[in-house]
């Protein structure tokens, strides 16, 4: 199961408290508390793991450790340990609390999430001329603490989307040995697959319906996905009734959820074009041509129809590769 959306609590650990000690030994009195160790920080780092967020499905609270706090003779607390927290690239760190959201867009790139609370001083950091003798010490700061919402969204290069059950997550198993779930019946897809082919990302979106955009079906759990896709791939089932008017469906969907996603880069494939006759797929290809809509039918088990389909990801592929 893919976790997309999760709330969790994150807490840097707090600084140790400084130490109030004196030095017993003959000749060398005065003040010998050490200071705390400061508390360990929470970062985020970004990884290419898609499935990174489901450590946190269980775990709501992130603690890290705190400071140690300072002793005698002159020995400071040992600082907590940092804590590295790994999500996938493509989420965004919502803060409510800091009113600010960031994203992590590149493998390996770390954000500070929370800071650790410093370390008190202990006595010996307050000796002076005047005060050879001091018995004041300082408590650690508390670590920072923050609610914070994690959403991936994915960053593909090639999106397939269309209605449930047009071929998506099969065309995907051919063109990257992808080993996505498929069925002959609506929603099989029940979370973004993906594969690679060459250098490109493609991701398997799950199927819309209409109404999506207003939480119908799968609704915008997956519509959010799209809109890091650089170039769609819109599949429609030649075994349709009317498969312009699935082709519209899906369009409105995207268009009410997020009008720049139908100006995203789009190639129409009619899928399935095996289950029809010839003259039966041209009359649907010149009914998207009579709309300014360019189709082109394919079918996973002829090789032929697919050699377009290649010629496009390769174009897609040598401009990314070029850029």
């Amino acid at each position: 199961m893919l976790i997309d959306d999760v709330a969790i609590k994150i807490k840097a650990g707090d600084g140790g408290k400084g130490a109030v000690a004196f030095n017993k030994v003959l000749m060398s009195l005065g003040p010998v508390g050490g200071s705390g160790g400061k508390g360990g920080s929470i970062y985020f780092e970004g990884v290419s793991d898609l499935g990174a967020l489901s450590h946190f499905r269980f775990n709501k609270e992130v603690l890290a450790e705190n400071g140690k706090d300072g002793r005698g003779q002159f020995r400071d607390g040992h600082d907590g340990k940092d804590l590295v927290l790994k999500i996938p690239v493509g989420t965004i760190i919502h803060s409510s609390e800091k009113n600010e959201k960031i994203e992590i867009t590149k493998i390996g790139e770390r954000i500070l999430a929370a800071k650790g609370g410093r370390g008190g001083k202990g006595n010996f950091r307050f000796r002076s001329s005047t005060n050879t003798s001091p018995k004041e010490s300082e408590p650690g700061l508390v670590g920072e603490s923050f609610e914070i919402r994690l959403e991936l969204k994915l960053i593909a290069d090639v999106g397939l989307i269309g209605l449930p059950n047009v071929g998506k997550s099969s065309l995907l198993n051919i063109l990257t040995k992808a080993n996505a779930k498929v069925a002959n019946y609506p929603f099989t897809t029940l979370e973004p697959n993906l594969g690679v082919y060459y250098e490109l990302i493609l991701a398997d979106i799950p199927g819309l319906i209409e109404g999506a955009s207003l939480g119908k079906g799968l609704g915008v759990k997956f519509l959010r996905h799209i809109e890091r896709t650089m170039t769609l791939f819109h599949l429609v089932s030649a075994e349709s009734e009317n498969p312009l008017s699935d082709y519209k469906i899906v369009r409105e969907e995207l268009k009410k959820h997020e009008p720049a996603l139908v100006k995203k880069n789009e190639y129409v494939f009619v899928s399935k074009s095996d289950a029809k006759e010839k003259e039966e797929i041209k009359k649907i290809i010149n009914l998207f041509k009579k709309n300014k809509i360019q189709a082109l039918p394919i079918s996973i088990i002829d090789d032929a129809s697919l050699k377009p389909l290649h010629e496009i990801l390769n174009k897609i592929k040598s401009e990314k590769t070029s850029s």
